[in-house]
């Protein structure tokens, strides 16, 4: 039997990915101006693009789990 969807959480939960997402972005940055190392640069450089990317994703899935809410 399939278990119903339970959203009560879901918007709390992106929110503290978000947060997260955001600090991680912020550290590699910080290690970005720190390091010497052109490929370290560059990979870092690579995953804040990815995370960005993640960013985009998560605030369209919160205004959806608004959308949801609201329709409660």
């Amino acid at each position: 039997m399939a278990k119903p969807d339970d959203r009560r959480d879901n918007r709390r939960r992106i929110e503290r990915n978000i947060i997260n997402t955001i600090h991680n972005m912020e550290l590699a940055d910080e290690m970005i101006h720190k390091t010497d190392d052109p490929k370290m640069r560059k990979a870092l450089k690579e995953k804040n693009e990815r995370r960005e990317k993640a960013l985009e994703a998560m605030r369209r899935e919160i205004k959806e789990e608004a959308k949801y809410a609201d329709d409660k």
